[in-house]
This record gives structure tokens, C-alpha cells and sequence, in this order.
């Protein structure tokens, strides 16, 4: 054979395998990046409530449980207050922390980095248990201020937590300050993102929905400058303490009435926060009432309300609770679906001996693809869930089968979404895939907006917030697929170096 033709059949193969090389290295780099998390761009916020490990039963929850590639960001809820040393303190050292044989929970969360790279992850200070009185007085004092801004820096980083949630509920209010609590809010938010942004920290905070809450405790325009996102806590709206049935988190209400979901996010757009900021917060439980009435919609009751068997709390049914009683079908409940507030009520037969009816108002999987459509309409920046550990994390309900039932585009076509893999994590999963659903269902509505619902009526002024790129910090979603591109393009230089080596 001519040493020629033996030199370009050797270099024909080496180039070929080279290439089988790459792309299969691509191949590799495009699957693990599609698996580590969304790839639809906008943020899923997962809040975990850490005491969750203590439930019984199928209730109990720990980080062993969490899908990290399931959210975009978890919440590590809560740390608490030294109010005498101006700190952060964990609010369960045994459970949080690996000192004296500790569970490292930190350390378990955030660990989850390095086989989830997509994944940012923030420690959670307040909740309501801590209350407003301490926080109160930590922001009116500028030296208690600066000292606690730059000791809960070196704390989230020594932890290697990728920021900080602030959960102040809620400033000037339950023994808070009336008149200096939202101004000093401000200047708390502004000096954590001083100190926060040489680190690249991310600066988040819970924002309560009610519009007297929103009125009096923050100055949205000026918070919104220095936070990376507002998780919106669109959620406990009615309850118990009514003393009638009410819907927990219903999307719309009737006109004049502020407590709904839709004029939650349009008056904070009103009042200048960036639609790309706001984060939407969705209910993963439901509220519980009793009632001597047949359990309708704003039937009087006393005030109580009855509690399940893993959270134990009055006036609170986690949602994994609710589809157990329901899925066996000799309870003796009913569900009724409430178009106008995509909200679902449940209610037992009326007991014998009490002579009272149970029920409950709860958010469904077609009540979360509803306000996911919702949200990508207001091109909000996601979604966040309160919380994960509440979802049938376990999958031993059955899947909901008319969960886009109000997509219209999506029902005429006719299309068939792909049957799920996995069972658990239900309400979790329509928000992941109900993104890229509602986006086409929002795009189709414009392009025939005689076939489509019409909500065009919720123009809001623009604001003229300055913020810089802060893609880094928020760790957006849409980074898998930047890295796909990128790797892409690698390609192509590797095959033109290829090309001309041979």
C-alpha cells in the first residue's frame, strides 16, 4: 500500500474518531446540563420549612427528600434573631448545623451544589414564629444595623449559602415600629446589598399580599432597588379567622375586593416593582374551616377549624394531606372548582354527632398551571412555592387529569403532553412544566386574541427602577442552556482545528 494512502486512511480515522469524541463528549455535557435543572429560563423558588423532618409518618421530610432539579432556588427556612449580639442565629443548631454530632443540615442543602450546579441556594431569617418586635429594633439602630449586616454575610458564606431571604413579617407591623419600620427597611436592604454584592450574595425578601400589609410596610419602589427578587406570598388570604369560608389564595375576586392574587401583583407593578423582580408565590396547602352550614362559600363559622395528621396545625391541611382524604373515595367528600379563582373547596358530610361540616380551600394542579399562565403573562420572574414538603413529595395521590383544562390553545390543538415519569412532587411538576406551556398559550392568545380569554386589562405605568445584570447572583435557569450553546460552539472551533490539523 503507497505510504500516501496509508497516511490519509490513518488520519480519515483519527479525524472521525476525534469527532465521534467531541460530539459525544456534547452529548454528555447537553445531558447532564438538561438534568441538573429547568430549562425554561424563569426561576422556581422552593422554600423548605426544616421542622417538616419532625412530622410523622409519610409527613416527615428531610433534605434526603428534596429534588434539587426540580427548583431553581431553595430556601433554607429559617435562621432567627439574636437581637443581643445583633447576629444570626440558627433557630435548631442540632438539625442545622454538624457540631456536638449534628445533622449538618446547611451543609446537607447546600451541598447538593456539586451534583446540581444550576442550583442556588439561600438561608431563610425570620418566619412568623420570630415575629416583627426584634427586627423592628435591629433596623432603627445604625450600629446594631451595620454590625448584624456584616455578621450574617460571613455566617451565609462560612455555610456556603449563596445569599440571604429576608423574612421580616412584616415590617411596622405585630409590635413593630408604624411610622420608621418601612423607611428603616429600606436602608437594612440597602446596606445588606452593600456588603453583599463584592461576595456576588443574593438579596431576596418575603413580601406580604395584603394591600394595607403592602401600604404601610414597604417602600416598593426603594427595596426593589436592592433586592434580587420579591417573593410575593400570595396565600392566606381568607382563613378560619374570617369565621366564614373563604378561599385561601384565590387568582382573581370580584371587583373592589384587594384580597386576590391578580391585584396583589398588579398594585406592586403599579407601585414600580420590576415585573423581571417579582416572584409569585403559590400555596402548596390549604385552609380548613368547620361549619354547622351545608360548607359553601362564606358559610358562617365559629372560628375553629381542624387539623391533619402530619402538620398538626389548626386551620392547616398540607396538600399531600388533602389528596389522601380524597383519593379514598368512602370519605364522604366532595370538591367543587371555582372557575372565577381557580380555587378548589372540599367539604365532608356533616358529622352526626357534631352536627358540623369540614372544609377546606386548597390550590389543585389546575389551580397552579392557571397562575403559572398567570405569571407568564405578567412576565413575572417565576414562581415560588410555600412549600415544597407539603406537595405529595412521596407520589401516592393520583396525577390530576384536567390540569390544563383552561389552556385553550393547548386544548384545541389537540396535542397530548407526554406522560410523566414520576409521581411525586405533583404541583411541583406542573409549575416546571407549565412554564413553556403557558408562554406558547400567552403567544398564541396574541396572535388570535378572538379564539383566546382576553385579560389586557391590567396595564400598569412603567417604572424606571435602574438595576445592573445581575444574572450571576439570581442564577437564572436559562444558564443550562447558555452553557449548551456555548459547548455548541466549542464544537464547532474543535472541528475547524480538526479540519486543518488533518
Amino acid at each position: 500500500m503507497p505510504y500516501n494512502m496509508t497516511w490519509q486512511h490513518i488520519c480519515t480515522g483519527n479525524r472521525l474518531f476525534f469527532v465521534l469524541l467531541v460530539v459525544s463528549s456534547v452529548g454528555i455535557i447537553m445531558e447532564t446540563m438538561a438534568k441538573t435543572g429547568p430549562t425554561h429560563g424563569k426561576v422556581v423558588v422552593c422554600y423548605i420549612s426544616t421542622w417538616a423532618v419532625y412530622r410523622p409518618g409519610h409527613g416527615a421530610y428531610s433534605i434526603d427528600n428534596f429534588d434539587a432539579s426540580l427548583c431553581t432556588h431553595a430556601v433554607y427556612a429559617f435562621a432567627g434573631l439574636d437581637p443581643d449580639q445583633s447576629a444570626i442565629k440558627s433557630l435548631d443548631p442540632w438539625q442545622d448545623l454538624k457540631e456536638d454530632y449534628g445533622k449538618a443540615g446547611y451543609e446537607r442543602l447546600t451541598g447538593l451544589k456539586r451534583t446540581h450546579p444550576h442550583l442556588k441556594v439561600s438561608l431563610a431569617i425570620g418566619g412568623w414564629n420570630e415575629g416583627s418586635k426584634n427586627y423592628s429594633r435591629l433596623a432603627a439602630d445604625p450600629i446594631a444595623r451595620g454590625k448584624f449586616v456584616k455578621q450574617v454575610t460571613s455566617f451565609i458564606r462560612k455555610y456556603n449559602f449563596d445569599g440571604l431571604d429576608l423574612d421580616w413579617e412584616y415590617p411596622t407591623q405585630r409590635d413593630g415600629n408604624p411610622i420608621l419600620d418601612r423607611e428603616n427597611f429600606v436602608l437594612l436592604c440597602k446596606e445588606l446589598r452593600e456588603q453583599f454584592n463584592p461576595h456576588n450574595l443574593l438579596l431576596t425578601s418575603a413580601i406580604g399580599a395584603a394591600k394595607n400589609v403592602i401600604d404601610m410596610a414597604y417602600d416598593v419602589r426603594q427595596i426593589s432597588r436592592y433586592l434580587d427578587f420579591l417573593h410575593i406570598m400570595c396565600y392566606d388570604y381568607h382563613g378560619s379567622w374570617d369565621r366564614k369560608i373563604g378561599y385561601n389564595a384565590p387568582l382573581t375576586a370580584p371587583n373592589g375586593d384587594v384580597l386576590s392574587v391578580q391585584y396583589t401583583i398588579d398594585y406592586l407593578l403599579k407601585l414600580g416593582a420590576p415585573a423581571e423582580k417579582i416572584v409569585l408565590g403559590v400555596p402548596f396547602y390549604g385552609r380548613t374551616f368547620k361549619t354547622p352550614y351545608d360548607g359553601n362559600i362564606d358559610d358562617e363559622t365559629d372560628g375553629t377549624a381542624f387539623q391533619g395528621p402530619y402538620t398538626r396545625e389548626d386551620g392547616f391541611l398540607g396538600y399531600n394531606e388533602i389528596c389522601q382524604i380524597l383519593k379514598n373515595k368512602t370519605s364522604g367528600w366532595t370538591t367543587l372548582w371555582d372557575p372565577e379563582t381557580s380555587q378548589v373547596l372540599a367539604r365532608s358530610e356533616k358529622d352526626v354527632f357534631t352536627g358540623l361540616v369540614q372544609a377546606v380551600t386548597f390550590d389543585n394542579s389546575r389551580s397552579i398551571a392557571n397562575k403559572v399562565k398567570f405569571a407568564m403573562d405578567r412576565k413575572l420572574a417565576g414562581i415560588m412555592i410555600w412549600s415544597i414538603d407539603t406537595d405529595d413529595f412521596l407520589g401516592e395521590c393520583e396525577i390530576e387529569e384536567d390540569i390544563y383544562e383552561d389552556y385553550r390553545h393547548l386544548k384545541h390543538s389537540g396535542l397530548r403532553l407526554p406522560s410523566r415519569l414520576h409521581n411525586n412532587y405533583p404541583l411541583l411538576r406542573t409549575i416546571n412544566e407549565a412554564m413553556p406551556l403557558a408562554i406558547e398559550e400567552i403567544k398564541n392568545k396574541h396572535h388570535h386574541p378572538e379564539e383566546m380569554e382576553d385579560h389586557d386589562d391590567h396595564h400598569v405605568e412603567d417604572n424606571e427602577i435602574p438595576h445592573g445584570s445581575v444574572e450571576d447572583r439570581k442564577g437564572e435557569s436559562n444558564t443550562a442552556l447558555r452553557c449548551i450553546h456555548n459547548s455548541l460552539f466549542t464544537v464547532l472551533l474543535l472541528l475547524v482545528a480538526i479540519d486543518r490539523f488533518f
